[in-house]
């Protein structure tokens, strides 16, 4: 099977020298044959002729088409690194306005005496800050309490369950995990009942 493949000339190798030798054998034997008539040669010859166009025409249409498809993969190459390349400008983008507030708020508790203020200002900042991921499909997991499920949680502890229906499940987050758009982003580390 494999010996066919490499005897079959390829298609982007071949050309009209590779046909016309063996069309020509064959128009040989029919001209040289005693039964061959001068009217049939004329018919040969003309369609050996069309045959070449032909072969001609469509070798053209699959250089083109060849070359048509190149362009297009090289195209799609390009586009495809610079979405890479720009993908996370919108999102750092929208993340500035944040960084400014944290930037204000730094300002303004730098004498603060009150404790309460500050506080107040750091949960404005991380609301908006959660209401922007929310935005653009990152939600926090809510681990605590839940079924174990190793696709979502890593378990760095395990601990005694302080009931036995809390076996098997997720007693402490030490670190929340969060998804996007369904697919896990950063897996919740837990502490699990046994």
């Amino acid at each position: 099977m494999d010996n066919n493949k490499d005897k079959a000339p390829k298609a982007e190798q071949m050309t009209d020298n590779d046909f016309a030798p063996e069309i020509a054998d064959n128009l040989e034997e029919v001209v040289d044959s005693p039964e061959t008539e001068p009217n049939e040669v004329e018919t040969l010859t003309m369609q050996l002729e069309a045959t070449q166009e032909a072969l001609e025409k469509e070798k053209k249409e699959y250089l083109f088409l060849m070359a048509e498809f190149d362009n297009y993969r090289k195209r799609v190459t390009k586009e495809k690194a610079e979405i890479i390349k720009n993908g996370a400008e919108k999102v750092l983008a929208g993340i500035l306005p944040i960084v400014d507030d944290f930037e204000r708020g730094l300002k303004a508790t730098k004498d603060a005496e009150n404790a309460d203020s500050v506080r107040e200002g750091m949960e404005l900042i991380y609301n908006k800050l959660i209401k922007y991921l929310e935005s653009n499909g990152v939600k926090a997991m809510d681990s605590t309490g839940k079924d174990f499920d190793p696709e979502l949680h890593e378990a760095i502890a395990s601990i005694p369950a302080p009931s036995e229906d809390l076996k098997g499940k997720v007693i402490d987050t030490t670190q929340t995990g969060y998804t996007i758009n369904d697919k896990v982003l950063r897996h919740a580390k837990v502490a699990v009942g046994e």
